[in-house]
């Protein structure tokens, strides 16, 4: 298993920077999200897309991957009615694939529970599903184009009231077909959701199947791993015990008291727990 660092913990310096102090932290990768690299991080030139990826290897990292996909542009949506909108959604899905791969990357983690909002009426919530499941299923065709894995994020109440659970999530993925296209599991949405199952659990009934592709570490108070009162030795011996070699991303979304202190002592609560 490899530690990687969500690149927008660090956004108060440059890339390079943001490299460089997490390369010392002892991380293997970042993950990135594509708002911090552009407004219109779908469209950078390929010239662009060869000095990122440089720049994170010139540091003896590599990019994880992708996250926070529909951050920029604005006024994106999956669900909604209009067909303009949710067009422009999937074209920014499929090129943030591409870029993905362009990268170096191995996983997209699509969470922006907001942009795949869904109604409260029966018929509209109908409607938008379909349509979310069509663009997930267009995202998917262009990560296996490029080589990468897309993965359905599943997030709790209040903050989406669309695939909550990892078990939804795997639905839509079974129900697609497409072994480009999986699921994660965010151990701090899973444990902030009383309707989920404990996250070893989770571990357990849906990384063998194949459904699971990538892990992010957090605490259920939406800080770092270690910061709470969570358990993250039993999520790693979990993983240990069915075969998970993948990227472990940390992703904490409260930042005390800043992104460097936290990135720092994360680093220090897991990595003795991923060498023992």
């Amino acid at each position: 298993m490899r530690l990687a660092l969500c690149n927008e913990i660090l956004d108060d310096r440059d890339l390079a920077a943001q490299c460089a102090y997490a390369a010392e932290l002892g991380y293997e990768g970042l993950e990135l999200a594509p708002y911090t690299m552009d407004e219109q991080p779908h469209r950078l030139p390929a010239a662009r897309r060869r000095d990122i990826r440089r720049t994170v290897e010139a540091a003896g990292l590599r990019v994880s991957g992708l996250h926070w996909l529909l951050v920029k542009p604005e006024g994106l949506s999956l669900t909604d009615p209009d067909a303009e909108v949710r067009a422009r959604t999937v074209e920014v899905m499929c090129e943030l694939a591409r870029l993905c791969g362009d990268l170096g990357g191995d996983v997209l983690v699509h969470g922006s529970p907001k942009q795949r909002w869904i109604p409260d009426d029966p018929v509209a919530a109908a409607a938008a599903r379909h349509w979310a499941l069509d663009a997930f299923a267009k995202a998917g065709d262009a990560a296996r184009e490029a080589g990468v894995t897309y993965c359905i994020e599943a997030l709790a109440p209040p903050h989406a009231n669309f695939i909550t659970t990892v078990a939804e999530a795997a639905a839509i993925v079974d129900e697609i077909g497409n072994p480009a296209l999986r699921t994660m599991i965010d151990t701090g949405a899973a444990r902030a959701n009383p309707g989920e199952a404990p996250v070893e659990e989770l571990v357990a009934a849906w990384y063998p199947s194949g459904h699971v592709a990538h892990i992010q570490f957090r605490d259920r108070t939406r800080r770092g791993p270690g910061q709470g009162d969570d358990d993250f030795a039993g999520v790693i011996d979990a993983l240990r015990a069915h075969g998970y070699d993948g990227w472990i991303a940390v992703e904490p979304i409260e930042l005390d008291p800043d992104g460097p202190t936290v990135a720092a002592f994360c680093a220090d609560y897991l990595r003795p727990l991923l060498e023992t």
